[in-house]
């Protein structure tokens, strides 16, 4: 039987009867309603990051959630609203007044780019949008973090001298891993930046409890979007695999072993968008697989993790599925495809990857079956790896630290 790991913020000593002065926090593209668990996952990472600093300071937090949805999450609020902590969310207009209203009103503002990166890649349209966005906060005086993250690349002359420009007018600038520290040396960024690791790790979860069958438990991340072939359906990512066919490999491998039980772990559901969506095609899977366990849809980011907490074994092309198993403790083997998984993963020391952009089906499959047959020794590596996180994250918490203290000084 799996024990419980509780992570979730113990019951705070704030009563009514002690009023006190909350300390607004801009949480800007931040969401609460993505079908991309991931981008929640940072959300509510940083919400109990900044949580933990203020109530070591001995205040409370108003949080304005400034991002592209207008969904509210009414079980956090709830947790929030009983530790004397508030929640709000709204949705940005940048070419009109209410933002402007709302960012007036934090003291601190956090941005995390909607959990992408601070880049061109995704065009300069997108870039001038976060650009401005920026500039707007710093403009009107309030101190602006850029909390860990992808830094760059800015491949364009403009957008490079741009992201130069607002990122000069920062509090504090923080890359997510060793490659964005590195590209913000290559700027010139030097006096206001720092280096932690993805806020993701500190999700607040409970380790699931499963029914003891004695069996081992392999959780797989089976991404709709590589599944498809990416937005466009033609190997859009690059991978040097056949993505489809090296998934069932693995589900027919695992359910081939007698002590396994596999399940199936969507991180990204979004019904109105089938190209993308790994919990339909989990179920899909299941039609083909029979026996295989799909797991549910799950209300939110933590959800998802209490669940992947329960498992033995992971494998997925989820990022932040991946973060959420590693942060469990759980040995898991992740898919990479992207110049982020080795980027984050390798500044934790981390180098059991299956590289989809590199690697063979065979290799891939081949890491992954190694990964879960020395799964307790890769379980050590992970726990091992575990202190650099927690040590990088204290340096994003003594920045915050030092800019809400200025806050509750005044």
């Amino acid at each position: 039987m799996h024990a419980v790991i509780d992570q979730i913020h113990p019951p705070s000593t704030h009563t009514a009867s002690s009023p006190e002065k909350l300390i607004t926090v801009g949480l800007l593209w931040h969401s609460l309603s993505s079908g991309n668990l991931g981008v929640g996952a940072l959300t509510e990472s940083n919400i109990a990051i900044v949580r933990g600093v203020a109530e070591s300071l001995g205040r409370r937090v108003r949080f304005i959630v400034l991002g592209s949805g207008s969904d509210s999450l009414p079980s956090l609020a709830a947790e929030l609203a009983q530790a004397g902590h508030a929640l709000e969310n709204q949705r940005v207009r940048l070419f009109r007044a209410s933002f402007r209203e709302q960012v007036r009103r934090c003291d601190v503002v956090i941005d995390i780019g909607e959990g992408d990166s601070f880049a061109d890649i995704y065009g300069f349209k997108r870039f001038f949008f976060y650009w401005l966005s920026k500039n707007i906060v710093c403009s009107l005086g309030k101190p602006l973090i850029l909390a860990p993250q992808t830094i760059g690349p800015f491949d364009g002359a403009a957008a490079r001298a741009l992201a130069k420009q607002v990122m000069a007018r920062c509090s504090k600038v923080f890359a997510r891993d060793q490659l964005s520290s590195d590209y913000l040396a290559q700027l010139g960024m030097r006096g206001n930046t720092g280096e932690a690791i993805d806020v993701a790790f500190r999700l607040p979860f409970r380790a699931r409890r499963f029914a003891d069958n004695g069996k081992v438990r392999v959780g797989i991340n089976v991404s709709g979007l590589l599944f498809n072939g990416g937005y466009t359906g033609g190997n859009q990512f690059g991978l040097s695999i056949d993505y489809p066919a090296t998934i069932r490999r693995l589900i027919r491998h695992f359910q081939a072993l007698p002590e396994v039980e596999v399940h199936l772990v969507g991180h990204v559901i979004t019904p109105d968008m089938r190209s993308e969506d790994d919990y339909a095609r989990g179920l899909s899977l299941a039609e083909e697989f029979p026996g295989v366990i799909v797991a549910p849809v799950f209300s939110r980011p933590s959800e998802a993790k209490s669940y992947i907490a329960g498992l033995d074994f992971f494998t997925g092309a989820r990022m932040h599925a991946c973060i959420a198993a590693f942060s469990a403790a759980v040995p898991v083997v992740p898919m990479a495809y992207s110049r982020k998984f080795n980027g984050l993963f390798g500044t934790l020391g981390y180098d059991t990857i299956a590289d989809c952009k590199a690697d063979s089906d065979d290799v891939v499959c081949q890491k992954i079956v190694a990964g879960y047959t020395a799964r307790a020794r890769l379980k050590e590596k992970v726990r091992a790896s575990l202190q650099r996180v927690e040590e990088r994250l204290g340096r994003y918490e003594a920045s915050l630290a030092q800019v809400l203290g200025a806050v509750v000084g005044k």
